[in-house]
């Protein structure tokens, strides 16, 4: 940012003590160091929320894929379901179509424990995120109530 050298500083701090004289410089530094804090410190808190945010849309994303993964299980799992109820009970007569019928509703039900198994980690995963939250949300408090107090 700023290439500030040594030189430069011991100017800064001859010119500033010539111009404020010794008794009004402590002072000045003072300030001027309380001043460069609080920019620090509102800098650093605008990095954290941004950095917050690109981490819950992140997340978002991430919960999006998942639902459209669990939506195209689900539409499968409706289609096996459907073309299982469709087949007509005379073709299951024999053994051959018998067994292409249970294997089909294996199938099926094997879908359907995969998108409900995802349903439950997207759960999990969304109540930790939760959580996550809301603690991130205290600690902003925190951190508010601490700088009101300086």
């Amino acid at each position: 940012m700023l290439d500030i050298g040594f030189l430069e500083l011991m100017l800064i701090g001859i010119v500033s003590l010539l111009v404020l004289g010794p008794e009004r410089l402590p002072k000045a530094a003072r300030t001027a160091g309380m001043w460069i804090g609080k920019i620090k410190r509102t800098v650093s808190g605008m990095q954290r929320e941004i950095s917050a945010q690109l981490e819950a849309e992140e997340l978002r994303q991430k919960l999006n894929e998942q639902q459209k993964k669990l939506d195209d299980s689900l539409t499968k799992v409706k289609q096996d379901v459907e073309s299982i109820a469709d087949s007509s009970p005379a073709n299951t007569s024999t053994p051959a179509a018998q067994h292409e019928t249970e294997q089909r509703v294996a199938s099926a039900s094997a879908r359907l424990d995969d998108a409900l198994q995802t349903v439950r980690e997207d759960a999990n995963s969304t109540d930790l995120h939760n959580a996550d939250l809301e603690k991130a949300d205290l600690k902003k408090a925190d951190v508010k109530k601490d700088s009101n107090h300086q």
